[in-house]
């Protein structure tokens, strides 16, 4: 019989439903610990150090030249409302309206970032006409307006300037409305109607911005983790849309999503999740923080129905109609650049949750010019500074189709690292910059001794590509250069060269410590090929080890030793001896422009020593200065160790399940490998450039 106290016995408890943020639940709804708050306390001490918030004076700055803009935008609006015979009402009533978007409007930007900024107009008023030259001409006209740059035939048009020292990144969106009213709605999706493309991606930007402050948890967590990710990104060189790496939207994509399933996680349990997330992520699985909508007809991304859509290697896509994917520049290269470095930081962010790394380990800046062995040297040039800021704009947002060029017609077996920071050789007083892109071999290629590299049409079509510039002046120039560390200008941080130690690489790149292989090939004028010895030291190799050293190019004359001036022409299919000798240096500065070099890179030159290294120490190469002698710190309790591993095991099975395929968009489909451009093999003219030793002169006209 079942007693009395059995019956009156209280149902049992009901957990109550998780929130649900996002497209799945919560891998975790744990909240901090005193030691994950403690962390957290000295993640935003050190993000104050850093210099990542602006005083109040700044902001206070940046508050009245917005609203000084929005007094200018209106009164351009009422000005053409007059021009074109509205009554004197509709002029009364005329009216722009300005909206913030990008690290402005999350929250998250420091002292002298620019202020992105949204000027929606009356349907009326134009882009085109009325944006880029009547209201650029108001602008021009302005004492506080200083490097205005009209950008018309970028993917989101803009203008850019500097309004009183503060720099301005300013769209147009003309929208369906006679009137735009004082408390227009940007997130509405009836600002949508009867607009264009180009409309639609400059609403965009306001869109996703508030989209994302809605959809996560807790908007203060959100925006110190972001503060760090972006800094860390900064830092480790993967900070940078325009060449194939990530922006301010796609760090603020991934972090919300992890916000979204770590609820209540303190910014230090978020930059750890986030590392241990993105290292495991099985890209090209997409990164969401809604369900994509369908809506008014425009075009969402959805690789189901769009082939192209099949080619993102690293979707990360917009929660506000419609869906995008904001990361489509992302190359296979730089995907696998992003994934190292997302490692690195695991491993580190590991050792600080076991008290053997300060935040300080995390932030230490990549050694880029320690990394490989081989480089590519783009020297940008112009007559003055303002066309050198728009050449250079030009032609960095052409940088990523050079990578994607070289991965293509090598069939990926050459990877190309760009690195996003431009360098400036102060000794020099003409306008001009440089940037510089990493050559390595694909891990894990076969190849055959003697295989070379052969990247002269893609290096011809990348200055094709340039010079479709429709603002071209003269003076605007650009000169490609192969060149090896020992041969980088000494403008790039000299301090790389008194390092010995090659603490915070990623395991592979550790090896480029290593010499190069013994055997450096070349081909003379009779293709027959040469080997350089290590251990020949005279005799019959002589001449061709004197053949092949190439001296360092003189840091103050562009024209000296190292570059080839080269003229191609259908009888320029090889070289002498002579010529082998003016590349080299040994003809000085002053070396003919007419000669021509047919230098070839083998294998085993570039990235052969990339091989090794990956064994040097159980902790794959994450140490650095303020962590690596681990003897020395203080020796941890054992539960500290167990709970760390107890917690890392649940959350690998936690988010296991979390990464399988999202069946919301559907199966994402595998990238898929570009082809080699058949013209540009069968045009002789375009296969004279090699990648060794190798810098031509493009001629602009």
């Amino acid at each position: 019989m079942v007693s009395s106290e059995g019956l009156c016995c209280s149902p049992p408890t009901i957990a109550a439903p998780v929130t649900q943020y996002g497209v799945t639940k919560p891998i975790s709804v744990a909240g901090p610990t005193e030691a994950d708050i403690l962390r957290s306390r000295v993640l935003e001490r050190f993000l104050v150090e850093a210099g990542l918030y602006e005083s109040k004076e700044e902001a206070s700055k940046r508050e009245e030249v917005l609203g000084r803009i929005q007094e200018i935008v209106t009164n351009w609006v009422k000005q053409l409302t007059r021009l074109r015979g509205y009554t004197d009402q509709m002029v009364e009533d005329a009216n722009a309206a300005i909206f913030t978007f990008g690290s402005y409007r999350l929250g998250v930007h420091g002292p002298g970032s620019d202020i992105d900024t949204l000027c929606v107009g009356p349907s009326y008023v134009n882009r085109e006409e009325d944006f880029f030259f009547v209201l650029h001409n108001i602008l021009a006209e302005r004492e506080e307006v200083t490097e205005l740059q009209p950008v018309p035939d970028a993917h989101v048009p803009v203008m850019k300037f500097k309004f009183s020292g503060i720099p301005i990144d300013l769209l147009y969106a003309s929208i369906s409305h006679l009137v735009v009213p004082h408390d227009l709605d940007i997130s509405d999706m009836s600002v949508l109607n009867n607009v264009d493309e180009p409309t639609v991606r400059s609403l965009n930007g306001c869109r996703v911005a508030d989209q994302i402050l809605k959809l996560v948890p807790n908007v203060e967590h959100f925006c110190t983790t972001l503060r760090c990710l972006k800094l860390w990104a900064k830092r480790r060189g993967v900070y940078s849309n325009v060449t194939g790496f990530l922006g301010g939207v796609n760090w603020a994509l991934l972090v919300a999503r992890i916000c979204q399933l770590y609820p209540n996680a303190v910014p230090s349990m978020l930059v750890s999740r986030f590392f241990r997330v993105y290292t495991q992520w099985r890209w090209p699985n997409p990164v969401m923080l809604c369900a994509i909508e369908d809506g008014l007809g425009f075009s969402v991304w959805d690789p189901r129905k769009n082939p192209r859509d099949r080619t993102h290697h690293m979707p990360i896509i917009t929660p506000a109609y419609p869906c995008m994917n904001s990361s489509y520049n992302v190359s296979t290269s730089t995907l696998r650049v992003m994934m190292e470095q997302f490692q690195y930081g695991n491993s580190i962010c590991e050792k600080i949750e076991l008290n053997r790394a300060k935040w300080s380990a995390l932030f230490e800046p990549y050694l880029f010019f320690q990394s490989y062995t081989n480089y590519l040297q783009v020297d940008i040039l112009a007559a003055d500074a303002d066309d050198l800021r728009a050449w250079k704009g030009w032609v960095e947002s052409r940088l990523r189709q050079l990578t994607l060029m070289i991965e293509r017609d090598t069939y990926g077996k050459l990877q190309c690292h760009p690195y996003p920071q431009e360098y400036v050789d102060a000794s020099k007083p003409s306008a001009h910059c440089a940037f510089f892109m990493g050559l390595q071999r694909k891990q894990g290629e076969i190849i055959q001794e003697g295989q070379q590299f052969d990247i002269r049409g893609s290096v011809d079509e990348f200055r094709h590509s340039i010079n479709m510039y429709m603002f071209w002046k003269p003076g605007m120039e650009i000169y490609v250069y192969h060149v090896r560390r020992k041969q980088l200008p000494a403008y790039v941080h000299p301090d790389v060269y008194k390092c010995s130690r090659n603490l915070w690489l990623t395991p592979h790149q550790q090896s480029y410590k290593l010499p190069c292989n013994n055997g450096v090939a070349y081909q003379t004028d009779s293709g027959e090929k040469c080997l350089k010895r290590k251990n020949d030291s005279g005799g019959e190799n002589s001449e061709q080890r004197r053949l092949v050293k190439q001296r360092s190019p003189d840091r103050n004359q562009p024209g000296s030793s190292g570059i080839i001036s080269c003229k191609l022409s259908s009888t320029s299919t090889s070289c002498s001896t002579s010529d082998l000798d003016e590349m080299n240096g040994f003809a000085g500065a002053n070396a003919s422009s007419n000669s021509c070099g047919i230098v070839s890179c083998s294998h085993e030159d570039i990235g052969n020593e990339s091989t090794a290294g990956s064994s040097e120490g159980s902790n794959g190469g994450y140490d650095n200065p303020s962590c690596s002698q681990s003897d020395s710190c203080d020796d941890l309790n054992s539960y500290v160790e167990d709970e760390h591993a107890n917690r890392k095991k649940a959350f690998q099975d936690g988010l296991l399940k979390e990464l399988e395929p999202n069946t919301m968009v559907g199966a994402v489909l595998k990238s898929m490998n570009g082809v080699v451009d058949a013209e540009s093999a069968q045009n002789p003219l375009i296969r004279h450039v090699f990648v060794e030793f190798g810098i031509i002169k493009r001629e602009m006209r």
